[in-house]
């Protein structure tokens, strides 16, 4: 069983904020859209909600944060949501810097594949941008290749006037280690308006150069049209902004808030749905599945298409 929504979308992807709290301050952090959460889901309670989505056909999970790997119990969130019957599956996206210390056990536990945040190779300029040591990092990404974690991608966020010149030294370790090189272009989420005007930079004449140098050129449909380009010596993937009708289109996404709550649209904070207040209040699971199928009533394109898009089909499957 898949959901659709009210616009035709179906919701096949859950991203599990587990935490608020990070080891360090990234300038360009946009917290998965989330603002001053009011409390942290246990371990448990992560588990049986992801369980319900899991019910609901909704079967890729991305544990995210705030940084995943400052809870001590993540190695049980892990093993808890891998158990789930349905699960196609389980990633994560972390700063890496603990990743050394736990890579082996989260990939003994269930964990597929992992995104590393990694804005450059140059220690000055990863100290400024996250107040890190990116030899931490290094290491980390090097442990979950090591560890069976696949595939391993890089998210190197592009700023404007900072790290633009360092793409081909990332290549290059890219290829040195066997990762995925994901390009990604700053949203002007949880940032100030000052800090997106100075740093965005649009990706497009990024984009012509790969294009000229690869061998081969996918398209990727399952994740919004986004371009994979395939180097001779690596594979670097584009990720555009969300800030257009393509990506909404295809948006198969439902967030859960560290604080409980179902977020229908990264760019929108006004249609929440609380689940953690009902669950801790003795909700069963056909109740929180209602919460479920009310927070999927609510997406809706963030930037519709002219056109208006697909037709509903949102009843055929409830």
């Amino acid at each position: 069983m898949v959901i659709y929504d009210n616009y035709g979308r179906p919701t096949l992807n859950f991203r599990v904020s587990v935490t608020q709290r990070c080891n360090l301050s990234c300038t360009f952090c946009h917290r998965e859209g989330e603002v001053s959460p009011t409390a942290e889901m246990t371990a448990d309670e992560i588990v049986r909600l992801t369980r319900i989505a899991v019910s609901l056909g909704i079967a890729r999970v991305k544990l995210t944060g705030g940084e995943p790997l400052v809870r001590p119990d993540i190695v049980q969130i892990v093993g808890g949501i891998a158990k789930i019957q349905g699960l196609k599956d389980l990633s994560m996206t972390t700063n890496g810097v603990l990743l050394s210390t736990y890579a082996k056990e989260l990939r003994r536990n269930g964990l597929v594949r992992v995104n590393v945040n990694l804005p450059t190779l140059d220690p000055e300029k990863y100290r400024r941008i996250t107040g890190g040591n990116v030899r931490d990092v290094i290491e980390g990404v090097k442990a979950a290749v090591e560890s069976g974690l696949y595939p391993v991608k890089l998210n190197m966020l592009i700023l404007r006037g900072v790290n633009e010149d360092d793409i081909p030294q990332m290549i290059e370790f890219s290829r040195r280690n066997g990762t995925i090189l994901q390009l990604i272009e700053l949203e002007p989420i949880n940032v100030d308006p000052s800090y997106y005007a100075q740093y965005h930079r649009p990706l497009d004449d990024i984009e012509e150069t790969l294009a000229r140098r690869a061998v081969r050129i996918k398209t990727r449909t399952d994740m919004q049209n986004r371009r994979v380009y395939f180097l001779p010596e690596a594979k670097v993937e584009v990720v555009p902004p969300i800030e257009n009708t393509e990506f909404c289109a295809h948006c198969t996404r439902l967030r859960l808030t560290s604080d409980g709550k179902l977020k229908p649209c990264l760019m929108r904070n006004d249609n929440l749905v609380d689940v953690l207040t009902p669950l801790r209040a003795g909700a069963t699971d056909e109740e929180l599945v209602q919460r479920f199928i009310e927070a999927i009533k609510r997406r809706e394109p963030y930037y519709k298409p002219a056109w208006g898009g697909p037709s509903p089909r949102l009843g055929e499957l409830l």
